[in-house]
Order: structure tokens, then sequence, then C-alpha cells
């Protein structure tokens, strides 16, 4: 095997507290998308937008990662062999549980860790797209770290309408990989919701969804495992491993 492109989704943070988009108890439920997810909305009305992603990046020192981030950490370390862990999501809970295990794609030669929807934890400046670490709130008075200007700082977050991060980087994993495992996904969001026939197009990549229940694009895969991402994620690794 010469390399594994892993893309996991909301799923795999839910049964760590975070909750989902897109169930009944989801983060939109009091907020339209509109109104706090688009450039538009970030314009319009740019107090409202960080309040709610500040809420977000505050739920961050309150939840840790599951038996399923926590899995796949040890697989990814255990690895000689090239793995894009690609997620969704935009909480930090792979880079702790790859902390508590000792592992880190800064340090691990064989592991890319990609955020294609951006991270809470980083602020960009909108006029210079420069991206910092930051763990604290966001108001419209925060000044910008390269500008000194209030106002600038956005969540490093990709809103409705724009474009996922890295996608270059992306494809080259999915039409280079021989094992594709879709974790946590709804199968609903492109381009996400895509790669598993990009990678079915190359002819080699083995597919695998993992997943609570059967994603829009299940019959795609070549193998399924259907339960609780703390369930079915170690099961699986462990089997692949052995």
């Amino acid at each position: 095997m010469k390399t594994i492109a892993i893309l996991t989704g909301a799923g795999v943070s839910a049964e760590s507290g975070l909750s989902t988009f897109r169930d009944n108890n989801g983060l939109w439920c009091n907020h339209r998308v509109e109104d706090v997810a688009t450039p538009e909305a970030f314009a319009l009305n740019p107090k409202l937008v960080q309040d709610f992603y500040n809420m977000r990046r505050a739920q961050l020192k309150e939840v840790r990662p599951n038996s399923a981030h926590l899995a796949l950490a040890k697989f990814v370390a255990a690895q000689k062999h090239k793995v894009f862990l690609i997620t969704q999501n935009v909480d930090n809970l792979h880079e702790q549980a790859d902390k508590a295990i000792g592992n880190s794609a800064q340090d691990n030669p064989y592991y890319t860790l990609i955020h294609m929807h951006g991270e809470l934890r980083k602020a960009r400046c909108s006029v210079s797209d420069e991206v910092f670490e930051w763990d604290d709130d966001i108001t419209t008075e925060t000044r910008c770290s390269c500008c000194n200007l209030p106002g600038r700082l956005r969540p490093h977050i990709v809103w409705f309408g724009e474009m996922p991060l890295h996608m270059d980087l992306i494809y080259h994993a999915l039409r280079d990989c021989d094992l594709f495992i879709s974790i946590g996904t709804s199968g609903n969001v492109y381009p996400a919701a895509g790669f598993v026939q990009e990678v079915r197009m190359n002819g080699k990549g083995h597919t695998v969804e993992l997943n609570m229940e059967p994603s829009s694009g299940h019959n795609i895969f070549a193998e399924k495992l259907y339960g609780p991402a703390t369930q079915v994620v170690p099961k699986y690794l462990a089997k692949i491993a052995a």
C-alpha cells in the first residue's frame, strides 16, 4: 500500500459533544446559514458572525477526542506509507488525538493533515489573507496582527460560496491513493461528496465508507461498515492493520 487518503466529517466529532450542522439540534438551528456563514453575512453584520464563531471556538476548550480520533491517530502514526487525513471539520480534535499519542503532521514525514474547510483556532486577515493562530474571541475592534487595523480579522473558515482549501493537494492524494476511507460524512456536500468518484476514476483505490448510516453516495463504495464512529473506526482500522 503506497498512499492512504482518509476523509472525516462531522460524524467523527459528534460523539465528542460537538454539534453537527444538519441534525435537529445542530449549529444552524438558531441561525440561518445566510446570517452567519457567508461572506455577505460578514460584510452585513460582522458582530453576529464573530459572536457565532467565538462561541464555537470556546466550545473547543471543553471537548476531547473520542476513540475514533485516537484510533485514527494511532493508525496514522504506525504507517510507513503516505497518509493524507483530509477533514471537513474545523475543530482541533485530530490534533488533540495526535498530541495524546505523541504524533504530529509537523514531525511525521509520512503524514499530512488537511483542514479543507479551515480551522476555528485560526484567524485570517480579510485583506492580506495572512493566517494566524488564534484562541481568543474576535470582535469588530480586534486589531489584525499584520496591518494593526480593527475589523480586518475574520474566522479562518470556508464559508458557503467560497472554495475549500488545499484542493490541488487533495486531488493529488485522491488520484494517487490505494485506499480511500470516508468517515462520518453525509455525502451531501460537494466537493467532498465527489471524492469517492475521483478515487474510483483512477481504477486502483479501494474505497470504504464508515458511517452511522449509508451516505447519499454509499452505493459507490466497495466496502461499507455502519455504526457509531467510536465503534466502527477502531474496529475497521484494527482489521486492516492486522
